[in-house]
């Protein structure tokens, strides 16, 4: 009789990472194959951790996710669209700047996706050809 009930070779049978292994886990990958982060390309937001709290003051560990909204943005200096993955804060503030250039411009290099970095770098690099 054999111990295991799969027809499988034992061989075959593996977790698909290391990560998975130990924590069980497993993140979210978008189209591309590469992991997902809830986080905002533009601004940084990431999820917050606090308590559900309730009626008699139980306190339960929750996740306060950021709202964040696939877009595609134009940029007049390089005149072309780019997608990105921002929070609808991001969104009013790059809108209240004067656009995706401005707000780039005066943007952290910190708080940039790699995208976003890469990107920022172009719109400097034409500014300074163009004028």
């Amino acid at each position: 009789m054999t111990a295991f009930l799969t027809s499988r070779p034992l061989a075959t049978i593996r977790p698909r990472s290391i990560e998975t292994a130990i924590s069980g886990a497993r993140a979210s990958v978008n189209s591309k194959g590469t992991a997902m982060s809830r986080r905002c390309d533009l601004t940084g937001k990431s999820v917050l951790v606090g308590h559900k709290v309730s009626h008699s003051n139980i306190k339960t560990k929750r996740r306060f996710l950021p709202n964040l909204l696939n877009v595609t943005m134009i940029s007049d200096t390089l005149g072309r669209s780019v997608k990105a993955r921002i929070s609808a804060n991001a969104l009013k503030s790059v809108d209240h700047r004067g656009g995706l250039d401005a707000f780039l411009l005066h943007a952290k290099d910190a708080t940039l996706a790699p995208k976003m970095r890469d990107l920022k770098k172009a719109i400097q690099k034409k500014q300074a050809a163009t004028g």
